[in-house]
């Protein structure tokens, strides 16, 4: 991962026209608001710069505007730059759904070892996306009042005058690079997210953004954890057993490590239990008793039929198909 100190500016104002004038930042995919998706991404800049009207969101982030309003995004990028003083910015545009912090990483990690002004990606067709970007501050500012000395000012200047007068770097990413400016774009993504692939991940991100939790933890763990809580023991013992899981990491301080810890016991003690309720079936060693033999074609008691899990136990993870 990238060790570069930075900043970030995302420019969430503009018309939204194809939108029908929706406030697009605040349209939600996922349950989460565009804006609110593209701010974790760069969730690890010292100082996050919107330019927009103030709205709230998942995280504090300082306001700026271009004045007067509605003067385009290179009007925009230069008030959003006032407050950034790190050496890498990164430049982003609010309606980026699959935007995610390693793809920011990459960019600053191909910024600081390509000696060019700026990494940008492109999309399928090989489209600069130069609001999915990261530059060197000092060349975005000197790029910026030199198009404002030479056209009198940055109002209505296109994206592309910025790029021509910059050496870039160019990384393909057609999944990052997707932004969303119809309707049609909204339910593409909206749907994407809930494909089997996608939807856990999206799931666990969108609960932690609503709970302010910050926390990485193995999630595969918890789901095997569930799964063997649901077939050794019972199938409410699953949910029951994941959320007394972080109750304990919680009380332990917190951090993935607590998660890991917890998970670890209470995964052995399933697998206790589970085994407890298989040795009614199998061959016992000295100094055991062995279960009762049952007459043929005569039912297993209801006290141990509600003791041993059936082997055909149905996954429980939340992603099984």
């Amino acid at each position: 991962m990238h060790d570069v100190a930075y900043d970030a500016v995302v420019l969430a104002g503009g018309a939204a026209r194809r939108l029908g004038g929706a406030d697009k930042p605040s349209v939600r995919v996922g349950g989460r608001a565009l804006l609110d998706r593209v701010l974790a991404a760069c969730g690890g800049a010292r100082t996050t710069v919107v330019v927009a009207a103030p709205r709230p969101t998942a995280r504090p982030v300082t306001w700026a505007r271009e004045d007067p309003p509605g003067g385009g995004p290179l009007a925009a990028l230069g008030a959003g730059l006032g407050p950034i003083t790190a050496e890498h910015v990164v430049v982003l545009s609010a309606d980026l759904p699959f935007l995610q912090e390693r793809t920011v990483g990459r960019l600053l990690d191909t910024l600081r070892t390509s000696g060019a002004d700026g990494v940008l990606l492109t999309d399928p067709d090989g489209r600069d996306q130069p609001l999915v970007a990261a530059y060197r501050t000092r060349r975005l500012h000197e790029t910026l009042e030199l198009l404002a000395g030479r056209h009198g000012g940055l109002d209505g200047l296109p994206l592309r005058r910025l790029v021509a007068e910059l050496d870039l770097t160019r990384v393909l990413d057609p999944v990052a690079s997707f932004d969303c400016d119809t309707w049609d774009d909204i339910a593409t993504a909206r749907a994407r997210i809930r494909e089997h692939g996608h939807v856990l991940d999206e799931w666990i991100s969108a609960v932690k953004d609503e709970l302010g939790i910050d926390l990485d933890v193995d999630t595969r763990a918890l789901l095997d954890l569930a799964r063997d809580a649901a077939h050794g023991v019972a199938r409410p013992a699953a949910p029951l057993t994941t959320f007394l899981v972080g109750y304990a990491a919680a009380r332990a301080g917190s951090g993935p490590e607590a998660v890991a810890e917890a998970s670890r016991k209470a995964a052995a003690l399933a697998a206790r239990w589970a085994e407890e309720n298989t040795s009614k079936t199998q061959p016992t060693g000295s100094g055991q008793a062995a279960a009762p033999a049952q007459p043929a074609g005569s039912a297993q008691p209801a006290s141990d039929q509600a003791d041993v899990a059936p082997d055909a136990t149905p996954d429980t993870r939340p992603d099984a198909g």
